[in-house]
């Protein structure tokens, strides 16, 4: 669908790349906060094509064992075929694609990963109007689940959605559930949160809130839940369980993600792409856990459920 609006395409473009660029500065230094020993280093870079971005990351903290932020903004004559299969009416049509993207793999197996990002879009051709959207999420991978951190994630990304309608919440976390979906295993990445693509039902400057609202909600659910279990204690039996799970993580991103394959195909910088990567991950044969164990109570947690309704149980 394409919606109009009163800005012209230089106006929408530079309102979102300001906001992008403060929102990657506010989340590295929310996120660097919670570590005493390392902080993010930048890495600028062009793309070949046209446009580029700036690349933070982290890693090797006594909390976080890597994380990254990355900005970028890139265009193009052509739109990747990750595009324009599902939109065969933008063939032709050159395009600006321009977000914020972050993952963070905490040391700790008790600490959560976690992922979210924030994007525009909008491809033109001389003589019609733009076609534009905006898509992005946040969603929650823990190793060693704890049901009061599910329900405070699920209750800030529901408070995110609330000023824009009450189907909001509901459609964008069935959406997430349905997206970050290991089809060849049967099960969750995680406990999802909220995921949209192709959004511009409200208009531009509302459309744009709704982004902004979903960006600004990472910090106050995320943070919480890396305050509270950080300091639990562990040993090399969570973290070879850590290891399993972050395998499931990368099956994910190489076999499923859209925004992986649009990257590539885009000519993206591989290493900002790919730093979404955990720093190790596992696969071991047919692996199983111990029946009624602690690593056991995660399989309960991999199927979609309704989280807000425990808020009072």
């Amino acid at each position: 669908m394409t919606i109009h609006s009163e800005l012209s395409s230089h106006d929408m473009l530079r309102q979102v790349e300001h906001f992008l660029k403060d929102f990657q500065d506010r989340l590295c230094e929310g996120i660097a906060a919670q570590d005493s020993v390392a902080d993010f280093i930048e890495e600028e870079w062009q793309r070949e094509g046209g446009g580029g971005g700036r690349t933070r990351v982290i890693s090797d903290g006594d909390v976080l064992e890597k994380g990254g932020v990355n900005f970028s903004h890139v265009h193009g004559e052509q739109l990747p075929a990750s595009a324009s299969a599902a939109r065969p009416e933008l063939a032709g049509r050159n395009f600006t694609a321009m977000g914020v993207s972050w993952v963070i793999h905490p040391r700790n197996p008790f600490v959560p990963t976690s992922h979210g990002n924030v994007r525009f879009f909008i491809a033109e051709k001389e003589g019609e109007p733009p076609v534009w959207w905006f898509g992005g999420g946040i969603d929650l991978t823990p190793y060693y689940p704890f049901e009061e951190d599910a329900v405070h994630w699920h209750q800030t990304a529901h408070d995110a959605c609330a000023a824009f309608g009450d189907d909001i919440y509901p459609r964008f976390k069935a959406w997430c559930d349905h997206y970050f979906t290991l089809k060849h295993r049967n099960e969750t990445r995680g406990i999802g949160g909220l995921f949209f693509d192709d959004f511009n039902e409200l208009g531009f400057e509302q459309s744009f809130a709704l982004m902004r609202s979903v960006g600004n909600a990472f910090l106050p659910a995320y943070i919480p839940i890396v305050e509270r279990r950080k300091t639990l204690d562990f040993g090399e039996r969570e973290r070879l369980f850590q290891a399993h799970r972050r395998g499931r993580y990368v099956e994910f991103n190489l076999v499923w993600d859209r925004g992986t394959l649009f990257g590539l195909q885009s000519g993206g910088r591989t290493e900002s792409i790919l730093m979404s990567m955990p720093p190790q991950a596992n696969w071991t044969y047919n692996y199983t856990v111990e029946p009624g164990s602690r690593e056991a109570e995660l399989a309960a947690y991999l199927t979609p459920r309704d989280w807000l309704d425990l808020r009072n149980s």
